[in-house]
């Protein structure tokens, strides 16, 4: 008779296949031209900005986390400025297209995946995802979510800087 696994049991074995699909698209969002995509654009700074304000909520009550976030956040900043001040828009073939820097995308997205391995080894597994969040951990998401909100509020701006329509040849 086969084995039916329950949705607890099954867990485990989707939680990393989900963790690799969502860092392989960020992976690929950092290098090479990418097709602006303003709904797709809109949306993540909604998402994003509802991370950050439940970020901000965590802060106040997760013991200590205040002053490291505030500081992760800072530095989030200030690699949206340079990760903006860094990518090129252009338009290719009628289409938008931005050209982000790969150096700080890939070095926010080095960070996550160091934390979340070393959290994953050193935390327990799926264990440790039910413990209280680390500070560290706070603050490498507060770190992610400001950059992401900072890029892409700049990102807009310079599509529209762009115009809605190519440049007459």
């Amino acid at each position: 008779m086969p084995m039916i696994l329950q949705p607890n049991q099954m867990l485990p074995y989707a939680m990393p296949v989900l963790v690799g699909w969502v860092l392989y698209r960020r992976v690929r969002r950092n290098f090479g031209p990418q097709a602006w995509k303003p709904k797709r654009t809109w949306f993540r700074l909604v998402l994003i900005a509802l991370v950050a304000l439940m970020l901000a909520v965590a802060a106040v009550f997760v013991p200590h986390a205040l002053l490291p976030m505030a500081g992760g956040a800072a530095v989030g900043g200030v690699l949206g400025w340079i990760g903006l001040r860094h990518t090129h828009a252009e338009w290719r073939d009628g289409v938008r297209t931005y050209i982000p820097n790969p150096w700080v995308g890939g070095l926010l997205t080095l960070a996550l995946v160091v934390r979340m391995i070393w959290r994953f080894t050193h935390g327990g597994g799926m264990q440790g995802v039910q413990q209280q969040p680390s500070v560290l951990t706070m603050a490498i998401a507060a770190a992610l979510v400001a950059y992401t909100l900072y890029y892409s509020i700049g990102l807009i701006r310079r599509m529209r800087e762009l115009g809605e329509h190519p440049p007459q040849a």
